[in-house]
């Protein structure tokens, strides 16, 4: 799960949890910085104000009075469900490359998309209509158009696969 934190107390809150045994992480990205005397690498959060935790029912309580805690991150009304294997591919990542960039995904109208959840998961479709929180999707596959209106999370571009 993912939890939000005060601004800039991500490193702190991660070492409070863990002090309390619980099982958090903080992904932290190596990044160059220059002082008028010299050049230091230095470990930032890579997500500003979010620190992951593995918990059961039981610590939530716990998690939410740590202090520098405000809440768990929800998603449609539930906390989010981060998957280990994601967890698993920040860590890899992060492994390998230093002054690593965060960017939410965009799309454009007309590009290929596949939708990785929901009813419709691993259809292709094309991008008609951008909204907010949801993208208009042509799915062509069946030979009738079928448009579907998918929240951005359940869509990937088909070139990133």
């Amino acid at each position: 799960m993912a939890i939000y934190t005060k601004p800039r107390w991500e490193k702190k809150v991660d070492h409070l949890l863990k002090e309390n045994g619980v099982e958090s992480y903080c992904p932290l990205n190596k990044v160059r910085r220059k002082w008028s005397d010299r050049i230091k690498i230095v470990e930032e959060p890579l997500f500003k104000s979010y620190v992951f935790v593995k918990v059961n029912n039981g610590d939530k309580t716990k998690v939410r009075m740590t202090n520098g805690v405000i809440n768990f991150v929800y998603w449609e009304g539930k906390p989010a469900v981060i998957r280990e294997k994601e967890i698993n591919a920040v860590k890899r990542f992060l492994n390998e490359y230093e002054n690593v960039e965060v960017r939410p995904m965009e799309f454009q109208q007309h590009q290929r998309v596949v939708i990785t959840g929901g009813p419709l998961m691993d259809q292709e479709g094309s991008v008609l209509d951008i909204n907010r929180k949801m993208v208009k999707v042509a799915i062509d596959s069946l030979g009738y158009i079928l448009v579907a209106y998918i929240e951005r999370t359940k869509l990937s571009s088909v070139h990133s696969k």
